[in-house]
């Protein structure tokens, strides 16, 4: 039996794809899929294509209500419901963009306007699916009266649109080839101080922030998230922030290795 709100979700889904398909010539006879999980699929890959130009308010008001509902299918997890570790130190596994708190952070690429291979596994990917097209735009928006590619360790920030978060804060970390530099290590530290200072500009109270540079940008797990809690415990000694931070994990491994590092507190 499908219910009332899974219709809806086919509906709003299967005209999400039917315009990003006539939107190009190349796929204007391209049928959609029967299954679900394939429809899903070549939905996420459209929009992961498709360059940040202007789009019709009807997809919007559609995308939105689709995206919303997919995000609270999956479950959104409250900041609120979090135990901290230490004081306005919090550690979490889980998917990021099902977290409410203030801002997230987003390992971006020097381009800042998100993951163009479908349906990649990527953080940038991920967030920039569900938040909707309307973070492309205005990432693209950004880089356009900026006029060149972001430099490594800075940040910039974003309304989070359809995530639970009212934020994104995109990084670019530094991309490791070969041996760990001492300017890796530099670079990484400001990315994680870049956001905390844009954060605290922006009033934001709390901060979810990935594993920066790790994964496709291959920084060592360990010695990168040594490098991140030493930034966040450094900022908040020095500054007296009263900002929550969470160290949000999406595997085992990583969540081993900042269990170890936080029960140093």
């Amino acid at each position: 039996m499908i219910d009332g709100e899974s219709m809806m979700q086919q509906q709003r889904r299967a005209f999400l794809i039917r315009y990003l398909l006539d939107e190009q010539p190349r796929y204007q006879n391209m049928g959609i899929p029967q299954d679900d999980g394939e429809q899903r699929r070549l939905l996420r890959s459209l929009m992961n294509v498709r360059m940040p130009v202007a789009i019709d308010r009807a997809f919007l008001d559609v995308q939105d209500e689709y995206l919303r509902e997919e995000i609270s299918a999956k479950g959104v997890t409250e900041l609120a419901d979090l135990s901290p570790v230490s004081e306005g130190i919090y550690l979490w596994q889980g998917d990021i963009t099902t977290l409410r708190c203030d801002a997230i952070v987003n390992a971006a690429n020097s381009g800042m306007t998100g993951c163009y291979a479908p349906c990649h596994g990527c953080i940038d990917n991920c967030i920039h699916t569900y938040a909707g097209v309307q973070l492309r735009l205005e990432c693209a928006r950004q880089m356009e009266a900026q006029g060149h590619e972001e430099p490594t360790g800075r940040a910039k920030i974003t309304p989070a649109y359809n995530l639970p978060c009212k934020y994104v804060l995109h990084t670019v970390g530094p991309i490791i080839r070969g041996s760990v530099t001492l300017q890796d290590k530099v670079l990484l530290a400001s990315c994680y101080r870049s956001c905390l200072e844009l954060a605290e500009k922006n009033d934001v109270k709390s901060i979810a922030f990935c594993c920066i540079s790790t994964g496709e940008f291959h920084f060592p797990n360990e010695l990168a998230a040594s490098i991140a809690v030493e930034t966040v415990r450094a900022y908040k000694a020095q500054t007296g922030s009263s900002m929550e931070v969470i160290f949000n994990v999406f595997k085992d491994q990583d969540l081993q290795i900042y269990r170890k590092l936080l029960s140093a507190d």
